[in-house]
């Protein structure tokens, strides 16, 4: 958390707030300072904290996309492209504010690890409570190797036929069909809500092997990992603790889910079961899902 759909969110109202605006200055946190200093990378990677403030000075923000989990800021500085990589962790979050003391929550508000000020005033800010959160300032994506081995986009033509020909391989074809599903590598950006909704709407038990699952159920089974995105992505994203958009705002799709934190299967009446796949909790009806 957060996944596709609540970056995704994120970056539909960067867009038009932040795209063409330039960077007069960086302020990072003194954790991430401290942290460094003890030969310990917080929050911002692959660079000294100093040289990422100096760096990123002056930036103007061309472009802001999303792939996958992640947020790509496009910059630009004298006529060199750069690439600023976010990736939220469990509570990371960005704000357009004209002051970091506009930030409403005081729990982002306290927790604030990056503040960019704006030449025309105003400012870009990241928040992030547990400070699982990434910001890689990287010349090419090439330079951070996961970047490179991401799945394609779930909604590209291509993308249902390569996630067939991921789950044949040695290496997934024996895993739980839960843990397949949540690696980047094989679907981009589907994580435990979406993966947990996914699996009860085709009534697919999580710890299912994947050789033990038909093409034709492989197939239905990513159309449903499609659709929920989708709705997902209409309705927010998903609230669950502390994902906010850059407005502050709450999504709605948790209003919406059938399984995921759910008490009773709310087909059959069933007490859901748990079981940790893949380092995180599953929760399953061990009536309808097989």
């Amino acid at each position: 958390m957060p996944e596709l759909p609540e970056v995704e969110g994120v970056v539909k109202a960067l867009k038009p707030e932040i795209e063409g605006r330039t960077i007069e200055s960086v302020k990072l946190s003194e954790t991430i300072h401290l942290g460094f200093s003890v030969g310990k990378q917080c929050i911002v990677k692959q660079a000294e904290p100093e040289a990422f403030e100096v760096a990123l000075a002056h930036m103007t923000i061309t472009k802001v996309v999303r792939r996958s989990k992640y947020i790509f800021f496009h910059l630009l500085k004298e006529e060199v492209p750069y690439f600023l990589v976010s990736h939220l962790g469990m509570t990371g979050a960005w704000f357009v504010v004209d002051s970091p003391e506009n930030i409403n929550e005081a729990k982002f508000k306290k927790h604030i690890h990056a503040t960019f000020r704006l030449t025309d005033g105003g400012y870009l800010v990241y928040s992030d409570i547990r400070r699982f959160g990434e910001l890689r300032l990287l010349a090419n994506l090439e330079d951070h190797a996961p970047l490179t081995k991401m799945a394609p986009e779930p909604f590209d033509d291509d993308a249902c036929d390569f996630f067939i020909a991921k789950t044949l391989l040695p290496k997934y074809e024996k895993k739980a069909v839960k843990e397949v599903i949540m690696d980047g590598q094989v679907i981009s950006g589907c994580g435990n809500i979406y993966a947990t909704e996914a699996l009860f709407n085709e009534r697919i038990h999580p710890a299912r092997k994947m050789n033990r699952i038909s093409e034709k159920r492989k197939r239905a089974l990513f159309d449903a990992i499609v659709a929920v995105l989708r709705q997902s992505i209409e309705a927010g994203g998903s609230t669950i603790s502390d994902y906010r958009n850059i407005n502050g705002e709450a999504g709605s799709m948790q209003n919406r889910l059938q399984m995921y934190g759910k008490k009773a299967c709310p087909v059959c009446g069933t007490q859901t079961s748990q079981m940790t796949i893949g380092g995180r909790t599953s929760v399953f009806c061990p009536n309808c899902q097989h």
